[in-house]
C-alpha cells in the first residue's frame, strides 16, 4: 500500500498556517480543524510543523504564554516529507526512527496532503487483515 492510497481515502486537505500568527492563534485552528499538527507554510513552501507536543514542551512546561509567542519561535524545522509514490511500511519505518508522528506528501514541490502515525497504523492494520483474510481463504479451500 502507498501513501497515495492512503490519501484517496482519507482525502488530500492540508490545513496550514504562516509562522507570524500566535501561537494561541495557531492552537484555535488545531481545534476547529480537530487535528493535532498543522504545516508551517510561507509563500507556499513548507517552512516547519506545528504539533500539540511543541505546545506541550515550548510553550506550557517554559512559562510562556500562547498568546504572545509567534508560531515560529516553537515550531520544528528540518520538514521530513514523502512522495505519494511512498509505501506505509517507509513511512512507519521513516516516523519510528525520527520519533515524528506527522508526514506532509510532496510531489513537484507541491503538498499533497498528510498523513499521520495513525494513518499509517490504520493502512498497515487493513493490510494484515486482508493477509489473513486470503491465508483464512486459501487454508479452507474458499478462494475464487
Amino acid at each position: 500500500m502507498t501513501v497515495n492510497q492512503i490519501l484517496s481515502v482519507k482525502g488530500g486537505d492540508v490545513f496550514s498556517i504562516v509562522s507570524t500568527i500566535s501561537v494561541y492563534d495557531a492552537l484555535k485552528v488545531m481545534g476547529e480543524k480537530n487535528v493535532g499538527a498543522l504545516l508551517v507554510m510561507d509563500n507556499d513552501v513548507i517552512v516547519g510543523i506545528l504539533s500539540e507536543r511543541d505546545y506541550a514542551r515550548k510553550i506550557v512546561l517554559k512559562d510562556k504564554t500562547s498568546k504572545d509567542t509567534l508560531v515560529k519561535d516553537i515550531m520544528g524545522t528540518g520538514i521530513i516529507t514523502v512522495a505519494p509514490t511512498d509505501t506505509i511500511d517507509y513511512c512507519m519505518n521513516l516516523m519510528s526512527g525520527k520519533r515524528i508522528r506527522h508526514l506532509p506528501v510532496v510531489a513537484n514541490n507541491i503538498v499533497l496532503g498528510v498523513v499521520s502515525i495513525g494513518d499509517i497504523v490504520k493502512a498497515t492494520i487493513a493490510k494484515q487483515k486482508n493477509t489473513i483474510d486470503h491465508l483464512d481463504s486459501y487454508i479452507n479451500g474458499t478462494q475464487s
